[in-house]
Protein backbone atom coordinates (compact mmCIF):
# COMPACT_ATOMS: atom_id res chain seq x y z
CA UNK A 1 0.00 0.00 0.00
CA UNK A 2 2.45 2.16 1.19
CA UNK A 3 6.15 2.80 -0.70
CA UNK A 4 8.08 3.57 2.86
CA UNK A 5 11.27 3.39 1.16
CA UNK A 6 9.65 6.21 -1.31
CA UNK A 7 8.62 7.92 2.22
CA UNK A 8 12.00 7.90 3.37
CA UNK A 9 13.92 8.83 0.18
CA UNK A 10 11.88 12.40 -0.04
CA UNK A 11 12.31 12.50 4.19
CA UNK A 12 15.98 12.79 2.70
CA UNK A 13 15.28 15.11 0.15
CA UNK A 14 13.42 17.77 1.88
CA UNK A 15 14.77 17.61 5.28
CA UNK A 16 13.33 16.16 7.72
CA UNK A 17 12.20 19.57 9.22
CA UNK A 18 10.41 20.26 5.76
CA UNK A 19 8.73 17.10 5.86
CA UNK A 20 5.69 17.18 8.30
CA UNK A 21 4.91 20.36 6.10
CA UNK A 22 5.52 18.92 2.65
CA UNK A 23 3.21 15.74 4.22
CA UNK A 24 0.72 18.51 5.08
CA UNK A 25 0.98 20.49 1.72
CA UNK A 26 0.10 16.93 0.08
CA UNK A 27 -2.96 15.79 2.19
CA UNK A 28 -4.38 18.98 1.68
CA UNK A 29 -3.85 19.00 -2.30
CA UNK A 30 -5.02 15.45 -2.82
CA UNK A 31 -8.11 15.52 -0.73
CA UNK A 32 -9.50 19.28 -1.97
CA UNK A 33 -9.56 16.72 -5.55
CA UNK A 34 -11.05 13.89 -3.54
CA UNK A 35 -13.72 16.11 -2.31
CA UNK A 36 -14.51 17.12 -5.76
CA UNK A 37 -14.47 13.93 -6.81
CA UNK A 38 -16.85 12.70 -4.06
CA UNK A 39 -19.35 15.23 -4.36
CA UNK A 40 -19.45 16.43 -7.47
CA UNK A 41 -16.88 14.63 -10.18
CA UNK A 42 -16.33 16.55 -13.64
CA UNK A 43 -15.96 13.33 -15.93
CA UNK A 44 -14.50 15.74 -18.58
CA UNK A 45 -11.63 16.56 -15.97
CA UNK A 46 -11.68 13.20 -14.54
CA UNK A 47 -8.66 12.23 -16.85
CA UNK A 48 -6.45 15.61 -15.32
CA UNK A 49 -7.67 15.11 -12.42
CA UNK A 50 -6.55 11.26 -12.31
CA UNK A 51 -3.13 12.61 -13.41
CA UNK A 52 -2.92 15.09 -10.46
CA UNK A 53 -3.58 12.64 -8.11
CA UNK A 54 -1.71 10.38 -9.49
CA UNK A 55 1.22 12.22 -9.65
CA UNK A 56 1.27 13.36 -5.83
CA UNK A 57 0.86 10.02 -4.62
CA UNK A 58 4.00 8.84 -5.97
CA UNK A 59 5.68 11.82 -4.74
CA UNK A 60 4.88 10.38 -1.21
CA UNK A 61 4.78 6.36 -1.80
CA UNK A 62 0.89 6.03 -1.93
CA UNK A 63 1.38 3.35 -4.33
CA UNK A 64 -1.78 1.29 -4.33
CA UNK A 65 -3.52 4.60 -4.99
CA UNK A 66 -1.35 5.80 -7.45
CA UNK A 67 -2.06 2.47 -9.02
CA UNK A 68 -5.63 2.82 -9.14
CA UNK A 69 -5.14 6.47 -10.39
CA UNK A 70 -3.13 5.61 -13.14
CA UNK A 71 -5.70 2.86 -14.07
CA UNK A 72 -8.42 5.63 -14.39
CA UNK A 73 -6.22 7.99 -16.06
CA UNK A 74 -6.08 5.67 -18.97
CA UNK A 75 -9.64 4.92 -18.89
CA UNK A 76 -10.26 8.04 -18.97
CA UNK A 77 -8.20 9.34 -21.94
CA UNK A 78 -9.72 6.11 -23.96
CA UNK A 79 -12.91 8.35 -23.79
CA UNK A 80 -14.57 6.01 -21.20
CA UNK A 81 -14.57 8.60 -17.73
CA UNK A 82 -17.53 7.01 -17.09
CA UNK A 83 -16.10 3.58 -16.35
CA UNK A 84 -13.93 4.86 -13.52
CA UNK A 85 -14.52 3.57 -10.33
CA UNK A 86 -14.15 6.84 -8.14
CA UNK A 87 -15.68 5.55 -4.97
CA UNK A 88 -12.68 2.42 -4.98
CA UNK A 89 -9.82 5.22 -5.31
CA UNK A 90 -11.70 7.80 -2.68
CA UNK A 91 -11.20 4.41 -0.92
CA UNK A 92 -8.16 3.20 -1.97
CA UNK A 93 -7.13 6.82 -0.92
CA UNK A 94 -8.42 6.44 2.37
CA UNK A 95 -7.04 3.46 3.46
CA UNK A 96 -3.53 4.67 2.40
CA UNK A 97 -3.72 8.03 4.35
CA UNK A 98 -4.85 5.89 7.63
CA UNK A 99 -2.24 3.71 7.28
CA UNK A 100 0.40 6.33 6.47
CA UNK A 101 -0.31 8.42 9.51
CA UNK A 102 -0.92 5.46 11.66
CA UNK A 103 2.87 4.27 10.49
CA UNK A 104 4.88 7.23 9.73
CA UNK A 105 6.28 8.33 13.18
CA UNK A 106 7.77 4.54 13.51
CA UNK A 107 8.56 3.81 10.16
CA UNK A 108 10.90 7.21 9.85
CA UNK A 109 12.33 6.33 13.93
CA UNK A 110 13.80 2.94 12.58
Amino acid sequence: MIDWSRVNELCGEVGAEDFDEVVEIFLEEVEEVIEKLRTAPDISQLEQDLHFLKGSALSLGFAAFSDLCQAGERVSADGHADKVNIPEIIAEFERSKAGFLAELSTRLAA
